[in-house]
């Protein structure tokens, strides 16, 4: 049943992670870095189409290693000026098959398949959800100067990741309703939160790392041997 539509924002510009080459095109752990998220949820057996949401220049002349996909489930979409827009545009342009839509970071590579498993049974059961992991970490909340205010109860605190997935027509909603509102967020589950929509958490994974700037490529290149 290929009723999952899958978008990957690969659109920015990667300033962070230094160097001339994009992050999302360069090779990481043996392949460029969007060809790993590419084939991964192209092998998934309910994912119908992947579109890729590439920076304009590069969206209408796509680097050739790409076609290495399957070509019959592949489209290429134009990037915008914020990733809510790029995301916008990768739904226009999903086939109305697609009525559950992943959407995830080309920045997050190694993504597996118990992860999209995950998310997919999820939605499947009518709920919004997103992949993330429990902090960890002792928090503390600080003033301007570095001093500690309180230590911040972690119990209920988890970080984000991709990738996230939705009904096809609460996605597009909460993006219409962003747009018209001019409303922006840095992920999706939050332009459905703001609607009052419920998104739960499931289970990601620490090897869906995302890579932010050059010591990251190192750290995907030592979790690409460790099993998800």
């Amino acid at each position: 049943m290929r009723d999952v539509g899958v978008i990957i924002v690969a659109g920015g510009s990667s300033t962070r992670a230094g160097g001339e080459e994009l992050k999302q095109f360069r090779w990481v752990a043996g392949k460029p870095m969007l060809l790993h998220s590419v084939q991964t949820f192209m092998a998934h057996p309910n994912v119908g189409m992947v579109v890729c949401v590439l920076p304009q220049r590069y969206a209408g002349d796509p680097p050739p290693w790409l076609f290495q996909c399957d070509v019959d489930r592949l489209l290429v979409s134009i990037g915008g000026r914020t990733r809510s827009e790029s995301v916008a545009n990768g739904l226009d342009d999903l086939p109305d098959e697609s009525q559950i839509v992943l959407v995830h970071d080309a920045a997050r590579p190694l993504v597996g398949t118990a992860t999209i498993d995950r998310v997919i049974a999820a939605v499947r059961e009518g709920t919004p959800a997103i992949a993330a992991l429990p902090v960890v970490d002792t928090l503390k909340e600080t003033d301007a100067d570095g001093a500690i205010v309180r230590t911040v109860d972690r119990s209920a605190l988890w970080r984000a990741q991709t990738p996230q997935g939705f009904p096809r027509a609460v996605i597009v909603d909460a993006h219409r309703r962003a747009r018209a509102e001019r409303v922006t967020a840095t992920d999706d589950a939050a332009l459905c939160e703001r609607l009052g929509q419920v998104v739960r958490v499931v289970r990601g994974s620490e090897r869906a790392l995302k890579v932010t700037d050059a010591a990251d490529f190192a750290r995907v290149e030592a979790l690409y041997a460790v099993d998800e």
